[in-house]
């Protein structure tokens, strides 16, 4: 008998909406800090504890079930069949009392205060005892500490309990930082495995080779029983790198006197001088230092690849190919509104981006801004504006200089015919400033430069929309233009580089006289800089234009860009390759996208970056 009718709210009948399958999820937020404090009560209070963990003599109790659920290490012990499954008493060697204290209140109360006081005494606990999580925060807690005064004990730590990646980011460190460690006491604490690690790992130094040199003989003569490692350390030397003349004044009597004196023994100098001029062989034939880099260490010389357009439009996304890794990766982001038509170029290992324009309800606006970027760092500055906003403008280095050539701007209407669209100037990095040079005699747009020596050359372009063949030449050291022997064949959208005693040109497209048609300039032409002569070298394989040239060593790279067809509308990520020395063609694996309007240079990337996020491939 039902009085209250209860049952008959339940009676399925035609009438009845309650669904009878529906199901209620119910999960309660505070569940996991109610779990804890009971079993943290439950600790306090002895109650229901099942284990007793000895340390240094003191006893602590424990739930077997709460170590086995945070520790890899008690879990094994106590789901097997070992000795220690049974006992209620386990003594654990080679850890502390006070690390097992902070252990148990961590995994009682999921909370760790962490100082480096206590940071030893945690990290050999949660290492021994295989508590990933608190191993992995004292990592993390090491590494937001780590200075010039800790870093040999950091490094230490690391190497104790194989914390991998905080070893590399201490050793890391103390590369970047190398002349300021030397410098310090603890620098003298190295072991020679260490410091032998730290000259063979592949990270960037901030220092020259030559400086690295005397930090190993500085470590090698402050104790007399290193001059037995001294072989070993001085095999780690790029002696390639060090021009001999600096080898020179490093030998001389003052510096090795010093040495000998300290060791009471002329051993070391014996030893030193015999490692170091080995094979003088090797300083005749060395490679040629590279003036840009402070040091090559870590670094690769890389091909990237800036802005442009694609299958998505315009990108400020910069790219990255390092031949030791055989990928495109992203380096980074030019810190602007997405632009193009900008002028590029790289000095001391630095990259320039300046100028250009973007899109903006549906109008172009050019701007005379710029940023430079340093690969080493991985990071962005920005630079003072140019004098003139500009796009389609070249921008090259001469001696230590940047220069700012022709290109279109908002300042005029008529921007081909007038004495502001040809000003020229330069920027001097030292002090962050632009200053005027010697215009053009008449407006350029879309055309190419390049430097040699003192020079700046300039060729083709648009001169009042005509495609030009003119080739002009700039004097940095009298403010000076001449005009020297007309191009083979008028281009414009095309790329100029130097190699040796020779200007190249390259791409480009020109217009048919008869019919105004654009066609592409499927030839390499060279100039002879010296005997103002011009010859066709070779046939592209795959003429284009808008495509991103650069030169690397002695090859021309030919990156993306439009094919050469009658609609002008195909676009590629074709890279061929022409060496300048053997005039031979050879091609790599595509860029990953079809790409156009990009720029392309040369810059020593560090092999060790940690965002190196790969350029996916998309079907054409």
């Amino acid at each position: 008998m039902d009085p209250f009718g209860v049952g008959d709210m339940f009676e399925e009948d035609s009438n009845n909406k309650l669904n009878h399958d529906q199901t209620v999820q119910f999960e309660s937020p505070t569940h996991t800090g109610i779990l804890l404090s009971g079993l943290n009560n439950l600790r306090s209070r002895n109650l229901l504890v099942d284990v007793t963990l000895i340390a240094d003599g003191q006893s602590f109790e424990a739930h077997r079930v709460v170590l086995a659920s945070i520790s890899d290490y008690f879990r094994s012990m106590f789901t097997s069949d070992v000795r220690e499954s049974n006992l209620k008493e386990i003594t654990l060697e080679g850890v502390s009392a006070r690390g097992i204290q902070y252990l148990l209140d961590y995994a009682y109360t999921s909370r760790l205060s962490l100082n480096l006081l206590n940071i030893q005494d945690v990290l050999s606990t949660a290492s021994h005892v295989q508590v990933t999580t608190v191993v992995e925060a004292c990592s993390s807690y090491l590494q937001e500490q780590l200075d010039l005064e800790n870093c040999v004990d950091i490094v230490t730590l690391a190497e104790t309990y194989s914390l991998h990646q905080l070893r590399k980011r201490v050793y890391r460190f103390i590369c970047g930082h190398l002349m300021d460690f030397s410098q310090t006491q603890d620098f003298q604490r190295l072991s020679v495995a260490q410091l032998e690690y730290l000259l063979q790992c592949d990270y960037c130094v901030d220092c020259t080779e030559a400086e690295v040199l005397q930090i190993v003989l500085q470590w090698v003569e402050f104790d007399t029983c290193r001059i037995q490692h001294s072989t070993r350390l001085l095999s780690k030397i790029n002696f390639e790198e060090i021009p001999p003349k600096c080898l020179g004044q490093m030998w001389d009597y003052t510096i090795l006197h010093c040495v000998c004196s300290q060791s009471n023994s002329d051993s070391i100098y014996k030893l030193i001088v015999s490692q170091v001029l080995i094979d003088q062989a090797a300083f005749i034939q060395r490679k040629k230092p590279t003036a840009s880099l402070v040091n090559s260490r870590g670094m690769e010389l890389a091909i990237i690849k800036v802005g442009g357009f694609g299958i998505s439009g315009v990108t400020n996304e910069i790219t990255y190919y390092l031949p030791s890794i055989g990928h495109w990766k992203r380096l980074t982001t030019i810190p602007h509104v997405e632009q193009s038509n900008f002028g590029m170029t790289v000095l001391n290992n630095e990259l320039y981006v300046v100028g250009g324009c973007f899109n903006q309800c549906l109008q172009e606006n050019i701007h005379p801004f710029g940023f430079s970027y340093n690969p080493r760092f991985s990071k962005w500055s920005t630079m003072a504006p140019m004098l003139t906003e500009r796009c389609r403008f070249t921008l090259n280095v001469v001696q230590d200089k940047i220069y700012a050539v022709g290109g279109a701007s908002e300042n005029v209407d008529d921007i081909a015919g007038t004495t502001e669209a040809c000003a020229c100037e330069s920027y001097n990095p030292a002090t962050d400033s632009w200053s005027q040079i010697a215009p053009l005699t008449t407006g350029r747009t879309q055309h190419a430069g390049a430097a040699w020596n003192n020079l700046l050359f300039i060729s083709g372009g648009l001169d009042h929309d005509v495609v030009s063949n003119a080739l002009l030449c700039f004097n940095t050291l009298t403010n000076e233009w001449t005009i020297k022997l007309a191009l083979l064949t008028a281009r414009a959208d095309h790329a100029m580089v130097t190699y040796k005693d020779k200007l190249y040109v390259c791409g480009g497209w020109c217009e048919d006289e008869a019919n105004g048609n654009r066609f592409l300039v499927g030839t390499i032409d060279e100039y002879d800089i010296r005997n103002d002569r011009w010859t066709v070298v070779t046939e592209i394989p795959t003429p284009r234009y808008h495509a991103g040239i650069t030169l690397i060593q002695n090859k021309l790279q030919i990156i993306g860009g439009f094919h050469s067809d009658a609609t002008f509308d195909r676009t590629t990520g074709v890279i061929e390759c022409f060496d300048l020395d053997t005039a031979e063609w050879s091609t790599m694996s595509p860029y990953p996208q079809d790409l156009w309007e990009h720029c392309c240079a040369s810059l020593y990337i560090p092999r060790s970056r940690d965002d190196m996020d790969v350029i996916q491939d998309i079907q054409r």
